[in-house]
């Protein structure tokens, strides 16, 4: 049994300090996470489930500032990407374009005012850490988590969008967390689910994965969030998020990071049907981590005392040295006090913001897309990846907005066949919605049948689908962001007519939108 310089209250106090839960409700914190708040918990994390669809942002501010209120150094954080993850618009779709859309753009100044602007509306609602940006390399096309998330599959491109988000939103007073270290880019596999592998050589990562990651550390990013995956080349035994190599070694050591380091969900179920929240916990902390997330899925007080006494009793056997938890809880808050004394810096508010110049200059147009009339609208749904939740999506409604009379279907695999559905809408200009076609090959097999009964039809990907096997006329957004869907609905509609230039994307030069 270790001897610790403090009594059991107050090394209660101190692993509290490493935990940050979430919670049920809309309207005030729960009575018993209020309890653990006041008794030193580190910080909280919203997530959809705690956005009224009526009061929105106003609702979610006097839910914010009740928590501040309870204690004035708690952390609140929310994970706020943009594009197809969301928190605070959950119900309505992001209104700002996702890190594909911006590293199609490839204009760093622009990925700044973005996050800049996403800062603000963060920092009027009282949050105090984002957990964005995505600084994974876009590597493996059957990733099912990472996606449109990334900036793109170009380790110098994501590098520069990382470190232009970063600035972006810490200059507005909002502290920025880069995820999921050391790289998730290069896996097929889902962390929410099980414990993917990344066997990429250590030359390869340096070159790879761990590029956009020295950008985010270069920019003074706050907060680096782990991964819950094996990367052979650094831990073939342990996740990163449990591994001294990853965390104290790499990441500390090597690349000189003193910041906060935060897990993952620990819900996720590489961690909580493996090891178990508790044991996740304690070992990540032993490995050099400061922060817990103990999860979306995880709003039950009773998990967040479990946690705690499991990290109590790995100090009081000395497993998880006295000074280890001092150096993580003193990490937290820094950060805590580096909120209280940053002040943020205003936007000049000129002309559209940012996120709609944005979503406008991501798209790439191919051939002649305009309708003629209001169309019938296929969108072609699939499972939502557990990342982004269930969040509305597609350019169907705000079309449907600027030409009225559009029908929008939704199509799933298995049902409706093609020729029968285009045949309840005779002389109808047809769009063909997307989102997933290189993870859900049915999705390019309606849209060829779509083809060969309608050449002239519209295909919008909102996804990073392969151009050639859409056919033309099509619509790349790069995203399912809101924003994103306002800005193909423009075209549609002929209402950008006037404003089209030259567009840009990674691989290609086609008629975009600015």
């Amino acid at each position: 049994m270790a001897s610790t310089p403090v009594g059991p209250d107050e090394l209660r106090g101190l692993v509290l300090g490493t935990l940050f839960p979430g919670f049920a409700g809309t309207d005030e914190p729960p009575q018993r996470l209020a309890e653990l708040i006041e008794a030193g918990l580190g910080g909280v994390i919203l997530f959809g489930r705690n956005v009224d669809p009526v009061r929105g942002d106003a609702g979610v501010t006097r839910l914010v500032s009740r928590l501040h209120a309870l204690r004035p150094d708690l952390i609140v954080g929310i994970d706020e990407e943009g594009g197809d993850v969301t928190r605070l618009d959950v119900n309505t779709g992001s209104a700002y374009p996702g890190s594909a859309a911006l590293g199609v753009i490839d204009d760093p100044a622009l990925t700044h005012e973005v996050a800049a602007s996403l800062a603000t509306r963060l920092r009027s609602c009282g949050f105090d850490l984002n957990f964005a940006p995505v600084a994974d390399v876009d590597v493996d096309t059957r990733n099912p988590v990472v996606g449109v998330r990334s900036f793109g599959s170009d380790p110098q491109l994501v590098a520069r969008h990382v470190h232009a988000a970063v600035t972006g939103q810490q200059v507005r007073g909002l502290a920025a967390s880069v995820k999921h270290f050391p790289g998730h880019g290069a896996t097929s596999e889902d962390s929410h689910v099980t414990t993917p592998v990344v066997n990429a050589p250590r030359g390869l990562l340096e070159r790879r994965e761990l590029v956009p990651f020295r950008a985010a550390l270069a920019a003074g990013v706050k907060v680096v969030m782990t991964a819950h995956i094996r990367v052979s080349a650094l831990d073939p035994d342990n996740p990163a998020t449990m591994s001294r190599a990853v965390i104290s070694g790499l990441l500390r050591d090597e690349l000189g990071f003193d910041g906060v380091v935060m897990t993952d969900g620990l819900d996720m179920h590489a961690i909580s049907r493996t090891v178990g929240h508790a044991e996740g916990g304690v070992r990540a902390l032993v490995a050099g981590v400061d922060a817990l997330c103990v999860g979306g899925d995880s709003t039950n007080p009773a998990l967040v005392e479990e946690m705690a006494g499991a990290i109590v009793a790995a100090v009081q056997s000395g497993r998880l040295p006295y000074p280890r938890l001092v150096s993580a809880v003193e990490r937290v808050r820094a950060l805590a006090k580096w909120r209280t004394l940053t002040v943020a810096s205003d936007g000049d508010g000129a002309g559209d913001p940012a996120e709609v110049r944005a979503a406008r200059r991501a798209l790439v147009v191919r051939g002649d897309v305009t309708l003629s009339a209001a169309p019938v609208v296929l969108e072609l749904q699939g499972e939502p990846s557990l990342a982004a939740g269930v969040v509305p999506w597609g350019m169907g409604a705000p079309l449907a907005e600027l030409l009225p009379g559009t029908a929008v279907v939704d199509v799933h695999q298995g049902g409706t066949p093609p020729h029968a559905l285009l045949a309840a809408y005779p002389g109808r200009p047809v769009v063909v919605s997307v989102r997933g076609i290189r993870r859900r090959p049915w999705q390019l097999d309606v849209v060829r049948a779509v083809r060969a009964l309608r050449p002239d039809a519209v295909v919008v990907d909102h996804d990073l689908s392969d151009p050639a096997e859409l056919g033309e006329p099509y619509v790349l957004a790069h995203g399912a962001a809101r924003v994103t869907a306002e800005a193909v609905a423009e075209v549609l509609s002929s209402l950008a007519v006037g404003r089209t230039t030259a567009g840009r994307s990674a691989s290609m030069h086609q008629r975009g939108v600015r």
